[in-house]
């Protein structure tokens, strides 16, 4: 990995089919400069929709009939419930592009969304709890949807682990890839979870084919609070994506100076 992001202009090998497309954005240069562009209104945009989003949900949207003020919960729990499997999935998709195409900023990316999408499925996990207490009784359940959560949340933390464990930065990230690409059966086995098995979990109510299974002021509340949540895991992955290359950057700087320093000497 180091030896493919360095202060020059990134990876050279672009002998598989559609990678000399895919490296062109490997340039640390070029990625710094376009991510510079684009963080201020990314971030905005986050702030903006989130705290509309929030507000409508958490004090002006109306209590369920059934679930009362507890319902709240879910402006902030089904959010990270499709961010944590919908984060994993982009994993997947950077250890394709890192093992096929070679792809540094992959590696590097995928290194840092890792501890993201563990902290997002640890809320998803903490405010199901929350939300399970008085709806359920208990805490917690070993049923399908919720173990299998678990283990997507083990997946997290065991990727985010692995990658760091080399001291090869490219051995850890194809240690990472292959963990990932495993750990993605995991994502259809939570999503149709409610549906293969019998489950206290509550079944789709929000992506049914028919209709959706809730009240528009609701629903639309909570769409906006994913959309919100959604941009702010974008922007907290790609900030620690372009920390991590200017990273890089500076290291490589560092080493080629020490270099002449002993050519020199």
């Amino acid at each position: 990995m180091d030896g493919r992001l360095t202060a020059g202009t990134g990876a050279t090998d672009a002998t598989r089919p559609g990678a000399r497309s895919l490296h062109r954005f490997a340039n640390p240069g070029r990625f710094l400069r376009a991510t510079g562009r684009l963080m201020p209104f990314l971030w905005a945009a986050a702030v903006l929709v989130l705290g509309f989003g929030l507000v409508w949900g958490l004090v002006l949207s109306p209590a369920d009939w059934q679930q009362g003020e507890t319902v709240r919960i879910m402006y902030v729990h089904v959010p990270m419930a499709w961010l944590a499997m919908g984060g994993y999935t982009g994993l997947a998709v950077l250890s394709v592009m890192s093992l096929i195409w070679r792809h540094p900023l992959a590696d590097l990316t995928a290194r840092e969304l890792s501890p993201v999408g563990a902290a997002a499925t640890a809320l998803c996990l903490a405010t199901g709890s929350l939300w399970g207490k008085p709806m359920w009784g208990t805490w917690w359940v070993w049923d399908a949807r919720l173990t299998s959560v678990l283990v997507l949340f083990f997946l997290w933390l065991g990727h985010a682990a692995l990658v760091r464990a080399f001291d090869d930065a490219e051995r850890g990230a194809r240690a990472g890839a292959i963990l990932a690409l495993v750990g993605i059966v995991n994502v259809p086995i939570v999503k149709f979870s409610v549906d293969w098995w019998n489950t206290l979990h509550q079944p789709a109510s929000v992506t049914r084919l028919n209709a959706p299974g809730m009240h528009v002021d609701i629903l639309y509340p909570l769409l906006v609070c994913a959309l919100g949540f959604s941009l702010l895991f974008g922007a907290v992955v790609l900030a620690r994506t372009r920390a991590a290359v200017m990273e890089r950057r500076v290291r490589a700087l560092q080493l080629a100076r020490a270099r002449r320093e002993d050519a020199v000497a």
